[in-house]
Protein backbone atom coordinates (compact mmCIF):
# COMPACT_ATOMS: atom_id res chain seq x y z
CA UNK A 1 0.00 0.00 0.00
CA UNK A 2 2.95 2.34 0.47
CA UNK A 3 3.24 2.68 -3.31
CA UNK A 4 0.06 4.78 -3.13
CA UNK A 5 1.99 7.66 -1.57
CA UNK A 6 5.67 7.03 -2.33
CA UNK A 7 5.65 9.38 -5.33
CA UNK A 8 3.66 12.10 -3.60
CA UNK A 9 5.79 14.91 -2.11
CA UNK A 10 5.25 15.65 1.56
CA UNK A 11 4.20 17.74 3.37
CA UNK A 12 1.09 18.43 1.32
CA UNK A 13 -2.02 20.55 1.72
CA UNK A 14 -4.78 19.30 4.00
CA UNK A 15 -7.03 18.78 0.98
CA UNK A 16 -4.45 16.70 -0.89
CA UNK A 17 -3.54 14.74 2.24
CA UNK A 18 -7.18 13.83 2.86
CA UNK A 19 -7.64 12.80 -0.77
CA UNK A 20 -4.55 10.57 -0.45
CA UNK A 21 -5.67 9.14 2.88
CA UNK A 22 -9.01 8.11 1.37
CA UNK A 23 -7.10 5.72 -0.93
CA UNK A 24 -6.57 3.54 2.15
CA UNK A 25 -10.31 3.11 2.78
CA UNK A 26 -10.13 -0.60 1.98
CA UNK A 27 -10.54 -2.21 5.42
CA UNK A 28 -13.67 -4.06 6.50
CA UNK A 29 -14.27 -1.51 9.26
CA UNK A 30 -14.63 2.25 9.34
CA UNK A 31 -11.19 3.49 10.34
CA UNK A 32 -10.73 6.42 12.70
CA UNK A 33 -8.60 9.28 11.42
CA UNK A 34 -6.07 10.83 13.79
CA UNK A 35 -4.21 14.12 13.59
CA UNK A 36 -0.94 14.46 15.50
CA UNK A 37 1.15 17.61 15.82
CA UNK A 38 4.67 17.96 17.15
CA UNK A 39 4.98 21.32 18.90
CA UNK A 40 7.97 23.50 19.68
CA UNK A 41 7.22 23.71 23.38
CA UNK A 42 9.05 22.66 26.51
CA UNK A 43 6.63 20.22 28.19
CA UNK A 44 8.54 20.58 31.46
CA UNK A 45 7.50 24.22 31.74
CA UNK A 46 4.00 24.80 33.16
CA UNK A 47 3.55 27.98 31.13
CA UNK A 48 4.06 26.09 27.86
CA UNK A 49 1.59 23.25 28.34
CA UNK A 50 -1.21 22.90 25.80
CA UNK A 51 -4.51 21.58 27.13
CA UNK A 52 -8.14 22.13 26.26
CA UNK A 53 -11.21 20.65 24.64
CA UNK A 54 -12.83 20.97 21.24
CA UNK A 55 -16.06 20.15 19.42
CA UNK A 56 -15.22 19.56 15.77
CA UNK A 57 -17.58 21.14 13.21
CA UNK A 58 -18.46 17.83 11.50
CA UNK A 59 -18.37 15.59 14.58
CA UNK A 60 -16.19 12.48 14.90
CA UNK A 61 -18.66 9.74 14.10
CA UNK A 62 -19.09 8.52 17.66
CA UNK A 63 -20.54 9.53 21.01
CA UNK A 64 -19.02 9.38 24.48
CA UNK A 65 -20.28 7.98 27.76
CA UNK A 66 -20.41 10.96 30.12
CA UNK A 67 -20.90 11.16 33.88
CA UNK A 68 -21.56 14.33 35.86
CA UNK A 69 -20.74 15.14 39.47
CA UNK A 70 -23.54 17.48 40.52
CA UNK A 71 -26.40 17.66 42.98
CA UNK A 72 -30.19 17.81 43.17
CA UNK A 73 -32.17 19.02 40.19
CA UNK A 74 -28.95 19.57 38.26
CA UNK A 75 -28.20 15.85 38.43
CA UNK A 76 -31.66 15.09 37.04
CA UNK A 77 -31.16 17.58 34.20
CA UNK A 78 -27.69 16.17 33.46
CA UNK A 79 -29.15 12.69 33.00
CA UNK A 80 -31.90 14.10 30.81
CA UNK A 81 -29.17 15.76 28.71
CA UNK A 82 -27.44 12.42 28.13
CA UNK A 83 -25.24 11.64 31.14
CA UNK A 84 -25.21 7.91 31.89
CA UNK A 85 -24.76 8.69 35.60
CA UNK A 86 -25.07 11.89 37.64
CA UNK A 87 -24.83 12.50 41.37
CA UNK A 88 -22.68 13.53 44.30
CA UNK A 89 -21.45 11.30 47.15
CA UNK A 90 -23.14 8.25 45.65
CA UNK A 91 -21.35 8.66 42.32
CA UNK A 92 -18.01 9.39 44.01
CA UNK A 93 -18.34 6.15 45.97
CA UNK A 94 -19.29 4.18 42.86
CA UNK A 95 -16.12 5.34 41.09
CA UNK A 96 -14.01 4.75 44.21
CA UNK A 97 -15.31 1.18 44.27
CA UNK A 98 -13.90 0.58 40.80
CA UNK A 99 -16.58 1.57 38.28
CA UNK A 100 -14.91 3.18 35.27
CA UNK A 101 -17.28 2.43 32.38
CA UNK A 102 -17.37 5.99 31.07
CA UNK A 103 -15.28 8.20 28.78
CA UNK A 104 -15.62 11.69 30.28
CA UNK A 105 -16.25 12.94 33.82
CA UNK A 106 -17.70 16.41 34.34
CA UNK A 107 -18.20 18.34 37.58
CA UNK A 108 -19.53 21.63 38.84
CA UNK A 109 -16.93 23.74 40.71
CA UNK A 110 -18.73 23.16 44.00
CA UNK A 111 -18.41 19.39 43.60
CA UNK A 112 -14.62 19.40 43.36
CA UNK A 113 -14.39 19.18 47.15
CA UNK A 114 -15.72 15.63 46.76
CA UNK A 115 -14.27 14.76 43.37
CA UNK A 116 -10.79 15.62 44.63
CA UNK A 117 -10.81 12.27 46.43
CA UNK A 118 -10.77 10.55 43.05
CA UNK A 119 -7.47 12.01 41.86
CA UNK A 120 -5.60 8.73 42.19
CA UNK A 121 -8.38 6.89 40.36
CA UNK A 122 -9.24 9.30 37.55
CA UNK A 123 -5.87 11.02 37.13
CA UNK A 124 -3.93 8.11 35.54
CA UNK A 125 -6.74 7.47 33.03
CA UNK A 126 -7.00 11.14 32.04
CA UNK A 127 -10.59 11.36 33.28
CA UNK A 128 -10.13 13.75 36.21
CA UNK A 129 -12.35 16.85 35.77
CA UNK A 130 -10.28 19.98 35.20
CA UNK A 131 -11.12 23.67 34.66
CA UNK A 132 -8.38 23.93 32.01
CA UNK A 133 -9.95 21.13 29.99
CA UNK A 134 -13.44 22.58 30.36
CA UNK A 135 -14.72 19.58 32.33
CA UNK A 136 -15.27 21.61 35.49
CA UNK A 137 -18.07 24.02 34.66
CA UNK A 138 -21.19 25.67 36.04
CA UNK A 139 -22.97 24.77 32.81
CA UNK A 140 -22.68 21.04 33.39
CA UNK A 141 -25.88 20.33 31.44
CA UNK A 142 -24.52 22.07 28.33
CA UNK A 143 -21.20 20.27 28.77
CA UNK A 144 -22.97 16.89 28.98
CA UNK A 145 -24.63 17.58 25.64
CA UNK A 146 -21.35 18.62 24.00
CA UNK A 147 -19.22 15.76 25.31
CA UNK A 148 -21.92 13.18 24.64
CA UNK A 149 -21.92 14.36 21.03
CA UNK A 150 -18.16 13.88 20.68
CA UNK A 151 -16.39 16.89 22.21
CA UNK A 152 -12.83 15.82 23.04
CA UNK A 153 -10.15 16.82 25.50
CA UNK A 154 -6.57 17.20 24.33
CA UNK A 155 -3.23 17.76 26.02
CA UNK A 156 0.41 17.57 24.99
CA UNK A 157 2.50 14.58 25.99
CA UNK A 158 6.05 14.56 27.37
CA UNK A 159 7.46 14.79 23.85
CA UNK A 160 5.51 17.90 22.92
CA UNK A 161 3.06 15.97 20.75
CA UNK A 162 -0.68 16.56 20.73
CA UNK A 163 -3.28 14.34 19.07
CA UNK A 164 -7.00 14.22 18.34
CA UNK A 165 -9.42 11.96 16.51
CA UNK A 166 -10.70 14.07 13.61
CA UNK A 167 -13.31 11.74 12.14
CA UNK A 168 -13.78 8.50 10.25
CA UNK A 169 -12.37 7.47 6.88
CA UNK A 170 -15.95 7.18 5.61
CA UNK A 171 -16.39 10.93 6.09
CA UNK A 172 -16.44 13.06 2.95
CA UNK A 173 -13.22 14.81 2.01
CA UNK A 174 -14.87 18.12 2.84
CA UNK A 175 -15.85 17.00 6.35
CA UNK A 176 -12.41 15.61 7.18
CA UNK A 177 -10.74 18.75 5.81
CA UNK A 178 -13.01 20.96 7.94
CA UNK A 179 -12.30 18.97 11.10
CA UNK A 180 -8.53 18.87 10.58
CA UNK A 181 -8.51 22.60 9.87
CA UNK A 182 -10.52 23.32 13.01
CA UNK A 183 -8.09 21.34 15.17
CA UNK A 184 -4.90 22.81 13.69
CA UNK A 185 -6.31 26.34 13.88
CA UNK A 186 -7.24 25.83 17.54
CA UNK A 187 -3.71 24.71 18.40
CA UNK A 188 -2.24 27.65 16.50
CA UNK A 189 -4.31 30.04 18.63
CA UNK A 190 -2.99 28.42 21.80
CA UNK A 191 0.71 29.11 21.18
CA UNK A 192 2.26 29.92 24.59
CA UNK A 193 3.92 33.32 24.89
CA UNK A 194 6.96 31.56 26.37
CA UNK A 195 7.40 29.27 23.35
CA UNK A 196 10.43 30.11 21.24
CA UNK A 197 11.38 29.13 17.71
CA UNK A 198 9.12 27.09 15.43
CA UNK A 199 5.85 26.31 17.19
CA UNK A 200 4.17 23.88 14.78
CA UNK A 201 7.04 21.63 13.79
CA UNK A 202 5.20 18.80 12.10
CA UNK A 203 1.64 17.61 11.55
CA UNK A 204 0.63 14.14 10.39
CA UNK A 205 -2.74 12.54 9.68
CA UNK A 206 -3.28 8.80 9.55
CA UNK A 207 -5.96 6.12 9.66
CA UNK A 208 -5.78 2.83 11.52
CA UNK A 209 -4.54 0.97 8.44
CA UNK A 210 -2.56 3.71 6.70
CA UNK A 211 0.90 5.28 6.93
CA UNK A 212 1.21 8.81 8.25
CA UNK A 213 0.79 11.61 5.75
CA UNK A 214 2.41 14.94 6.60
CA UNK A 215 0.41 18.10 6.03
CA UNK A 216 1.27 21.79 5.74
CA UNK A 217 0.02 23.75 8.76
CA UNK A 218 2.25 26.85 8.80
Amino acid sequence: MLELIKDKPQPMSIEEAVKTLKLFNTAKFDQSVNCVMNLGIDPKQADQLIRGSLSLPRGIGKSFKVIAFCEGDLAVKAKEAGAIEAGADDLVKKVQDGWMDFDVALATPGMMRLVGRLGRVLGPSGKMPSPKAGTVTEDVVGAVKEYSAGKQEFRNDAGGNIALVVGKLSFTEEDLTANIGAFTNQIKKMKPAASRGTYLKRCVISAAMSPGIEIIVA
